[in-house]
């Protein structure tokens, strides 16, 4: 092997090493925004749970009467 074949692939691994690493930047970020939409989700269903004033034995039983 030549100087300019070590030299291409020490250049190939380390492009590589740094694609990896931005792909694994973006993948963590991507992670961060999922899990910040499905806790708004989950607040947003709750406070909504929450507004209903319905009465507390309302939906306790079900009519199997016709």
């Amino acid at each position: 092997m030549d100087v300019t074949t070590l030299a291409s692939i020490a250049t190939a691994m380390s492009q590589e090493k740094t694609a990896t690493a931005v792909q694994t930047a973006v993948l963590k970020k991507a992670l961060d925004v999922q899990a910040q939409g499905a806790l708004q989700l989950l607040q947003a269903a709750t406070q909504s749970m929450q507004a209903t004033n319905n009465p507390p034995h309302l939906g306790n039983n079900v009519n199997i009467f016709a």
